[in-house]
């Protein structure tokens, strides 16, 4: 059984995936945009890394977002 933790890490990342392609852009594109390496992205997506809480503000200024679009905080 999974726990809460591990159930809130795959939700930030589905919806980080679900919300860059949604906007039509590449891995690439959003690394370059964070100015970050396309690894440290990719490792956000794929939820090996969380992004600290300077990259999320930034992560939702460039997709210009709200962080519930991320998090989906109503849910908790």
């Amino acid at each position: 059984m999974k726990n809460s933790s591990n159930i809130e890490n795959m939700k930030f990342t589905e919806n980080l995936k679900a919300i860059r392609i949604t906007k039509h852009l590449t891995q690439k594109d959003v690394a370059i945009g964070l100015s970050i390496p396309i690894s440290t992205y990719a490792n956000w997506e794929q939820g090996r890394t969380e992004p600290n809480i300077q990259e999320l503000f930034k992560l939702i200024k460039f997709f210009e977002i709200d962080a519930n679009d991320l998090f989906d905080l109503d849910s908790i």
